[in-house]
């Protein structure tokens, strides 16, 4: 296996609430030709995919029920601290719950964390040893 994902794909409960969370709230670039079945937003690396849950629990033969903690969270880093304040701002302006503020962290950069309109966690951080291109 080569080193590298190439797609995360969520689990939505509303296609088209997400959709606008991403694209018109948090200005990602959602790919032509979205007709309403999934949505593929590309960035820079890997590709953001929007997917009804249900539809991917049985794509994937699991059931499509459950809540909690899922065990992962998706990250996005920034080029400064105020750039995360800024995100995380924004984020919760446009209906994403923030679950922990921006803060130092113990590994020496500054992170904080919202959930999206389903539920998927976001760390937003400066990294100060995470070179973004």
């Amino acid at each position: 296996m080569e080193p590298r994902i190439s797609i995360i794909t969520l689990g939505v409960m509303d296609l088209e609430r997400s959709v606008n969370f991403y694209r018109d709230g948090l200005g990602l670039p959602l790919q032509e030709g979205y007709e309403g079945q999934i949505a593929f937003f590309e960035l820079k690396g890997t590709w953001l995919a929007l997917f009804p849950r249900d539809l991917l629990a049985e794509d994937a033969n699991q059931a499509g029920e459950g809540q909690g903690f899922q065990g992962f969270t998706l990250a996005h880093n920034v080029r400064s601290t105020e750039a995360v304040d800024r995100l995380i701002e924004k984020a919760a302006s446009i209906g994403a719950e923030v679950v922990k503020n921006p803060q130092d962290t113990d590994w020496g950069g500054y992170s904080g964390y919202f959930k999206d309109p389903d539920g998927f966690l976001w760390e937003v951080a400066w990294n100060p040893f995470f070179k973004i291109d």
